[in-house]
């Protein structure tokens, strides 16, 4: 489905156009499991382990995932908000085509894959039927803009897997590119603009394509940082505390001015309650849907 760009106009200060998804935090079912579905299937490595907490990522000190065990699990309501999907962005068409032959290798299904014009993506998921998503963007100078220039025009194709497929090695390595990113997170949500509210009056991302239930937000000029849904969740509440899914986004930003500006854009804006520093310095806050977030300025 295509999309274009929102007519709402956010009002508030931009937020740091430097600002990466530097990891998220996720609860399962199985931290046996999934920890080695996330190692061996999705080629992440592991930086840390004990009985409660497995760390993955390229670097031991900024790990890219935090899984954590759940004690007495429960199924995740469908219905429920949380998360749609995670994005692992990888560097190259060639370093995505070998994540791609390591899934399959791994006997792993895929749920799809599309051609979003911005960028080609596979999507699959975690053994607790968590989202993910695996991609490759396109050059920013080949993205396509809709009338006016604002924003990005995104749509869903099919994917050209074996033109894709031509660019990996013969043998995929154990491990993903240690380039490879979270490049977004996707979210089911409640109501499509509280949050796009939230998001873009409140932090400052800016909105880059809409469609009817979703919208796109994001800073610098990507095509977005954070996805915001309701196909499935509208008017829903979150999960019970014992499903598996999301417990948190960390996002970093360039340094401690961007940070003092996002604390205080918060406190300005419509977002209840505001932002609140941790002992380390972090910026918490959640957003409409009980989602956690949390900003560094490093």
């Amino acid at each position: 489905m295509e999309t274009s760009t929102t007519e709402q106009a956010s009002t508030a200060r931009a937020i740091d156009p430097s600002l990466r998804v530097a990891g998220v935090k996720l609860a399962v079912a199985d931290l046996t499991r999934s920890a080695d579905f996330y190692e061996r299937v999705l080629g992440l490595p592991v930086t840390s382990r004990d009985e409660d907490t497995v760390t993955l990522g390229f670097n031991r000190a900024d790990p890219l995932l935090e899984l954590s065990r759940l004690e007495d699990p429960v199924a995740v309501p469908s219905a429920s908000t949380g998360l749609f999907h995670v994005a692992w962005l990888h560097p190259s068409r060639a370093s995505l085509a070998e994540t791609v032959q390591r899934v399959a290798a791994s006997r792993w299904p895929f749920d799809g894959a599309s051609d979003h014009g911005v960028s080609e993506a596979l999507y699959l998921s975690d053994p607790d039927g968590l989202g993910i998503e695996i991609y490759a963007d396109r050059p920013r100078e080949q993205w396509e803009r809709p009338p006016g220039g604002e924003g990005v025009r995104m749509y869903t194709l099919p994917l050209d897997l074996d033109d894709l497929l031509a660019q990996g090695p013969q043998t995929p390595g154990d491990a993903m590119a240690a380039e490879t990113v979270v490049g977004h997170v996707h979210l089911k949500v409640s109501d499509v603009p509280r949050a796009v509210t939230f998001y873009s009056d409140g932090l400052g991302l800016q909105i880059e394509a809409a469609m009817p239930q979703a919208a796109f937000l994001a800073a610098g000029g990507y095509h977005h940082h954070v996805g915001v849904n309701s196909w499935q969740s509208r008017g829903a509440g979150p999960a019970p505390d014992g499903a598996p899914g999301l417990r948190g986004i960390h996002f970093a930003l360039s340094g401690p001015k961007a940070l003092d500006a996002l604390e205080r854009s918060l406190a300005d804006g419509p977002s209840q309650p505001a932002g609140a520093r941790g002992e380390d310095g972090d910026l918490h806050v959640s957003d409409p849907d009980g989602h956690r977030l949390t900003f560094s300025g490093a």
